[in-house]
């Protein structure tokens, strides 16, 4: 693996951190984020780590480093499943919530912490559009998190405030009022910056370049589980452009790497777009970051064998900034060396990087 990368001293050098600023590598003890390098924060990782460690909390923009000149799809993706789930989120109905929660920081941090697609589930519930972490399509007072709008809102202000970032929206979704989604989407500004279904290549075809959604600003690609809805509502059914390995403690089991029920399968090329999960069936903070080590990329490069030597455009995980170094972020810049370059690490497809590029 290529060695460990803090922008800490980089930004030192170009003057954009002030003196006396930490400026720590990856690995190194600490007390508190303050103690880190830019991109990490103070974390222990038990029982792995003895005491707390700076370790990465931010990925790296592969369209700054590099270039956004190719498809879509010739790039990976960090994920957060059920991006809204945030630990110690109010209640917004007045009852307790009694539900799993799956991440650890709001969905504004998550973007500028570098993830660029969110799975959400969307819920009729007191006759609006709500997020919930529910079963049986039912959405609870006890199982809800918040109106659907809020969390959109979030993403139009990131959109808004980054005019040259991509942000995808992956929906499992049981709205089942007439057009309850597209009037929530109205309602947050969103819809300036839809990426229409009638771009989205067919029978396995390239997707449009990166530079050129950002330059007509369609730079929200939103994807839903109802298949009536890229009819009526012109919400791309997923199932129609992107394949998916298993969710769950399926989709961790090692050496395997097979697709999801609703997917087709995942060598099928004539669906361009590759979504790996590795989160189990029920989120535990406390291994997360176990489960974001070694064993993470060793799933990434199984999914590419079963998914035709493809890899992954999407990863999905459960509180992503846990890890015992590089996590999460490293696997996406594994993958993102691989697309551009066929390097182990992106930052090696950067002339005058220093990071040896490692087949």
């Amino acid at each position: 693996m290529a060695r460990a990368f803090t922008a800490a001293p980089l930004l030192l050098l170009l003057g954009l951190l002030a003196p006396g600023v930490a400026t720590a590598n990856v690995g190194d003890s600490c007390s508190t984020s303050a103690d880190c390098g830019a991109g990490q924060w103070c974390f222990d990782c038990e029982p792995k780590l003895s005491g707390s460690h700076c370790v990465r909390s931010a990925a790296t923009n592969t369209f700054q480093l590099i270039n956004n000149s190719l498809p879509f799809n010739k790039y990976a993706y960090l994920t957060t499943h059920n991006s809204y789930a945030i630990v110690g989120e109010p209640s917004h109905t007045g009852i307790p919530r009694i539900t799993f929660d799956n991440q650890e920081d709001t969905v504004t941090d998550q973007l500028n912490n570098g993830v660029r697609a969110l799975m959400l589930d969307t819920y009729d519930f007191q006759g609006d559009v709500w997020l919930c972490h529910s079963s049986g399509g039912k959405c609870n007072d006890f199982t809800a998190f918040e109106p659907a709008l809020d969390t959109f809102k979030e993403i139009e202000a990131f959109l808004s405030a980054n005019p040259s970032e991509i942000v995808t929206i992956i929906l499992e979704d049981y709205v089942n009022a007439p057009n309850g989604l597209t009037n929530v989407f109205n309602a947050s500004g969103l819809l300036k910056y839809w990426f229409p279904v009638s771009k989205m290549p067919q029978n396995g075809q390239d997707w449009p370049l990166v530079s050129d959604m950002v330059s007509s600003n369609q730079r929200l690609l939103v994807f839903t589980s109802i298949s009536s809805k890229q009819s009526t509502e012109g919400i791309a059914y997923q199932w129609n452009f992107m394949v998916e390995n298993n969710y769950g403690d399926d989709g961790m089991d090692a050496g395997k790497c097979s697709n999801r029920a609703e997917s087709a399968p995942l060598n099928d090329k004539a669906k361009s777009l590759v979504l790996m999960n590795y989160f189990p069936s029920v989120p535990v903070k406390f291994t997360a970051c176990l489960q974001h080590s070694q064993s993470l990329i060793d799933m990434v490069n199984t999914c590419y064998g079963a998914a035709g030597n493809r890899w992954a455009n999407f990863i999905a995980v459960d509180y992503y900034k846990r890890s015992d170094g590089d996590g999460v972020f490293q696997a996406t810049d594994l993958l993102n060396g691989r697309l551009l370059c066929g390097c182990q690490d992106v930052r090696a497809c950067s002339p005058g990087s220093g990071v040896v590029c490692s087949a």
